[in-house]
């Protein structure tokens, strides 16, 4: 699945780091701790290595 947004790119990829073992788990919060608990390394791999160029800042519901 490929990010839809810069902030969900960048929380993937926080969750990534924190899956890896780079940052620590307690450091993540919001949308990036919710990634870390639901989605395997593949797929936030996947998530955060999409191109954010002509990406929106953020979606709207």
């Amino acid at each position: 699945m490929k990010a839809q947004s810069k902030s969900q790119q960048r929380a993937a990829g926080a969750a990534l780091s924190a899956k890896r073992g780079e940052t620590k788990v307690n450091d993540l919060q919001g949308a990036s701790k919710d990634m870390y608990d639901s989605m395997s390394e593949d797929e936030l791999e996947e998530m955060a290595s999409t191109e954010h160029d002509g990406l929106p800042d953020e979606v709207e519901d």
